[in-house]
């Protein structure tokens, strides 16, 4: 799953063929490691994804739209000032490194001709972004790095941008194919293929080692002494030959939908399980690749503190419920402390004060051969057999009535704990700012979010902004992200003749049809019901059961959580959710 070198060299040729030329409108930064470039050429707009984040970093062409925050920082308006209207003149990778360098001609304060440079270093956790002058003197960098951070190379504003230390490996480009034979015969025989491969030669992932290994040696697994050196030089140059000649095919691997792998070069060593498909663009594989990736660790940069609150009122409440179901249990030895002081009562003439235990005939336990039982009784010394009576029918009193209020108690948790299970879902499915917002907001009057700094009650309540599809016969499906967005359009937007959906027993989002009186066709129940389990948590599974009713069947419990209801009359079918076809009949 590395941004290599290979890939670096398939997303710049890219660049090169549809952007080189265009002009910079507009400078984006959405995330504080994530610089957005909208460019204008003669083939139209496109948008140059910049990510140098430790987790998924990249760059590529994208044409995901992400909300900007309020202020722009101070990086994005530095660029913003030198970028704005520059022209993109030149695109080169620095040698086979991870470390891509974005020429820009643009003018300077004085209205001279000058050039800027962005230097994109896709090193895993250590990557990193460079705004330099045509001097390579450094102007601002993302993430600095300064004496104490690193002994070997600093990146400071003033400083000369200089390129990452060179590891001690070949660049395999500058390798022939009659050289990369004479290395092969360096290799020890028992020496697996693609480690030899990735410790050799720069720039190269495993996945990319592991496929060369699969075609020389028909297996990932293969060691040197498995096959000739010269299949292995044979299936290494092949790759090398489609970097140099830029015949790059974007490819990415999947297993039951969900993507696994991906590459510039097609991969064949997953086998059965997986499955192989390609892509036109690099941009549209990366895109498709890290969506679900990056919404998130967005979910986890913006919405901490809700993750964070919710979190620990779940550990509270399932040690809560732990704990009371434990004493439900106990409560079961009601019956055993009437049973003994029954037995006490009845046996009042043969006891005496000062007794610690008696065994008494239990009259209530009769064997086969006409026999009693016996049971033994602990007393308390200190009292009277009537009063040790009186004692054990106060514990059976007492687990009578707490047996009732665990009860209650063990139900009222368990509604919480699913309303904090609805909560948590609806986070995934959080897009926006505004979304965030709406959930704090829920929080905060539900009393979770007392402990959430800096956040007051909003006064005046907004109208959601809820998700909108179309059916196929032109009915319009709304559908909300978050409780209060399911209460919105459940109780203030739809009519009672609409139809109402739900995944079964599951927490997910209320889905409304609005029908205006008119029986929709089969077609558009199904698509409904698919966007109701989409957007549910059983949003990866098959065969998921949805209820639906008319609208006027869905009540609200007096002082119940917000987007609880409740419904008796209803109907059910069974869909796998499709998110491409769901997300097809989204209206923007």
């Amino acid at each position: 799953m590395a941004f290599d070198a290979g890939m670096l060299a398939c997303v710049l040729a890219e660049i090169r063929e549809k952007s080189l030329g265009a002009r910079v409108e507009k400078v984006f930064q959405p995330e504080k490691d994530e610089i957005v470039l909208q460019m204008r050429s003669i083939e139209g707009g496109k948008r140059l994804l910049i990510n140098a984040g430790s987790s998924t970093p990249r760059i590529c062409f994208t044409t995901e739209q992400k909300e900007n925050p309020m202020s722009p920082p101070m990086l994005c308006m530095l660029l913003r000032k030198h970028l704005q209207g520059a022209k993109l003149c030149a695109v080169r990778q620095c040698g086979f490194e991870r470390v891509a360098e974005l020429e820009f001609l643009t003018r300077d304060e004085m209205g001279f001709e000058c050039k800027r440079y962005l230097i994109v270093e896709i090193m895993g956790k250590y990557s990193n972004l460079v705004f330099a002058n045509e001097a390579k003197k450094i102007l601002a960098v993302l993430h600095t790095v300064d004496f104490s951070t690193s002994s070997r190379r600093q990146l400071l504003p003033g400083m000369t941008y200089e390129l990452p230390p060179k590891q001690d490996k070949q660049n395999p480009l500058d390798c022939s194919r009659e050289q990369l034979l004479a290395l092969t015969t360096e290799a020890g025989e028992d020496r697996p293929i693609d480690k030899w491969i990735t410790s050799v030669f720069c720039g190269i992932s495993s996945a990319i080692a592991r496929e060369v290994a699969f075609r020389a040696g028909g297996s990932c697994d293969a060691t040197v002494s498995c096959t000739s050196r010269e299949k292995i030089a044979d299936a290494l140059d092949e790759v090398l030959t489609c970097i140099r000649e830029e015949r790059f095919a974007p490819t990415m691997i999947l297993r039951d939908t969900t993507p696994v792998e991906y590459a510039f070069y097609p991969l064949l060593h997953y086998g059965e399980g997986f499955e192989v498909q390609g892509y036109e663009s690099a941009g549209k594989l990366l895109d498709v690749f890290f969506q679900k990736k990056d919404h998130e660790q967005h979910i986890r940069q913006r919405a901490g503190d809700i993750l964070r609150i919710l979190s620990n009122a779940d550990a509270r409440l399932r040690k809560k419920l732990d704990l009371q179901r434990g004493e439900l249990a106990d409560c079961e030895k009601g019956e055993e402390y009437k049973r003994d002081a029954d037995l006490i009562t009845a046996n009042l003439y043969q006891l005496s004060r000062g007794m610690s235990r008696v065994e008494l005939t239990d009259y209530g336990d009769y064997h086969e051969d006409g026999s009693f039982g016996t049971r033994v009784i602990t007393l308390d010394s200190r009292l009277s057999p009537a009063a040790n009576a009186q004692q054990y029918y106060k514990k059976y009193n007492k687990s009578k009535t707490a047996k009732v209020e665990l009860a209650r108690q063990i139900s009222l948790g368990e509604a919480e704990l699913s309303y904090i299970d609805s909560v948590l879902d609806a986070l995934t499915r959080a897009e926006t700012a505004a979304d965030l917002a709406e959930i704090r907001d829920e929080l905060y009057r539900s009393g979770y979010a007392s402990r959430m700094k800096g956040h007051a009650l909003q006064r005046k309540q907004t109208t959601p902004t809820v998700a909108q599809f179309r059916t196929s016969g032109g009915y319009v499906v709304l559908c909300g992200k978050n409780n209060l967005q399911n209460e919105y359009i459940t109780h203030k937007v739809a009519g009672k003749q609409d139809y109402w959906f739900h995944v079964k027993n599951l927490p997910g989002s209320h889905t409304v049809m609005l029908c205006n009186g008119e029986e929709p066709s089969e077609r558009d129940f199904t698509e409904a019901a698919e966007i109701a389990a989409y957007f549910s948590k059983g949003a990866d599974g098959q065969n998921v059961e949805v209820d639906y009713t008319l609208v006027r069947n869905v009540k609200k419990p007096a002082g119940g959580k917000p987007g609880l209801v409740i419904y008796h009359t209803n109907w059910s079918c069974i869909v796998t959710p499709d998110g491409a076809r769901v997300q097809a009949l989204r209206e923007k």
